[in-house]
């Protein structure tokens, strides 16, 4: 029997304090201002959607064109090569994205091992494995987590695909993959490409970490 998902629902025991049309003025920021501030005034919350705990005191930002780019776009879109990476997998094996050349693959970043949100998404890819392979697709999924955390991760939950260490988040970086939360979470991005090594689908979506698996067979089975 597999191993089931924490589907906890979203403990929301902070509160998020920010100054009148704080919202208006993060879309519209009038010239003279310099930043937004908000305040957390608990130590800490969980979201089972963003799948990580964060502890604020408070947060700065600052609205600027390049930010707000940067923080939207990926550099790796639809129709592109993506750069090439050598990682190492959950045994510690060595791993090339040009191992997959010649049947497509599903690349898949996300925020980090045992977290509610990419515990879901993982044991979704696995109750789905069988039709990826069916659409002769390898998966494959990448977090700054080591190579320990992957392995106790897989083996506790069984998941029979590839999980590869990006330590200091340097291939995540490489690719564009977004931050959401203003950049301060690591993006859950997904990445379809063909046997040539292109990519047919950027899929991003923080909140619904099991549509991804929707997204990418929807696309696999038109290829």
């Amino acid at each position: 029997m597999l191993p089931l998902c924490s589907s906890s629902s979203m403990a929301a025991n902070s509160s998020l304090t920010l100054p009148t049309n704080s919202f208006l003025t993060l879309l519209h920021p009038p010239p003279s201002s310099h930043y937004i501030s908000s305040s957390l005034s608990s130590t800490s919350f969980n979201s089972q959607f963003l799948g990580l705990k964060l502890s604020h005191s408070s947060i700065s930002i600052t609205p600027s064109s390049s930010f707000k780019r940067s923080f939207i776009y990926a550099k790796v879109s639809k129709g592109s090569k993506p750069p090439a990476f050598t990682l190492k997998d959950q045994d510690g094996k060595t791993v090339s994205l040009s191992k997959y050349k010649g049947k497509p693959v599903v690349v898949y970043f996300y925020p980090a091992d045992e977290t509610p949100g990419c515990t879901k998404q993982a044991c979704a890819f696995r109750d789905s494995y069988e039709k990826f392979k069916k659409a002769g697709a390898e998966v494959v999924g990448i977090s700054g987590d080591n190579t320990a955390s992957h392995k106790a991760f897989a083996k506790k939950y069984k998941l029979p695909y590839t999980l590869l260490s990006d330590e200091g988040n340097k291939i995540r970086k490489e690719w564009g993959v977004p931050g959401d939360f203003f950049g301060s979470l690591p993006g859950r991005e997904t990445y379809v490409i063909d046997k040539n090594g292109v990519v047919q689908l950027v899929y991003n979506n923080q909140f619904q970490p099991e549509k991804h698996i929707d997204e990418t067979l929807k696309l696999l089975q038109s290829l």
